[in-house]
């Protein structure tokens, strides 16, 4: 089997009115939020189809369904769990995650370090594996006109050595 696997996740969705503003656990404060079926944290759901993709494990939606009520309003980062312990099944280990947040507002670079802390501690690796980085579109398409929220995301994963 191959020791070391990537994969790659992205997540969107729509801002709206009412809703809380939910990013890697944080609630951040902001009048629109991220709407879905579940909290809708889009890193929490661009992180998990990273690390289901790098072990060919399917992706977010078919571990958890949105046509599943059991998922209604999910904690992502629940969620986010559940996942890199399906990775640990199968055999691996959670090297480093990076992922890119694009949103025109709020301005998430005073929460980064706190999305940081719960994303490593979601996946039990430190801190200094875990990069968040946020972008705005310029204004440009769904991510710049306020309308929506992206996200996308990167996994290494890497096989134990035997002891």
């Amino acid at each position: 089997m191959t020791p070391l696997r990537v994969g790659h996740g992205f997540d969107a969705h729509r801002l709206a009115v009412g809703r809380p503003f939910i990013l890697g656990g944080v609630t951040i404060p902001y009048e629109k939020g991220p709407l879905g079926h579940s909290d809708a944290d889009v890193l929490a759901h661009a992180l998990s189809d990273a690390i289901l993709g790098a072990c060919a494990l399917g992706d977010l939606g078919a571990h958890f369904p949105d046509t599943d009520q059991r998922w209604k309003d999910a904690n992502s980062m629940r969620l986010l769990e559940a996942c890199a312990g399906l990775a640990r099944s199968a055999g691996y280990e959670i090297g480093n995650v990076a992922a890119t947040v694009v949103v025109q507002a709020p301005k998430l670079a005073p929460h980064l370090a706190a999305v940081r802390e719960h994303v490593a501690a979601a996946l039990r690796i430190e801190s200094a594996a875990v990069g968040v980085t946020a972008k705005t579109s310029e204004g440009m398409g769904y991510t710049g006109d306020g309308t929506g929220i992206a996200a996308y995301a990167v996994a290494l994963l890497f096989r134990p050595q035997a002891q």
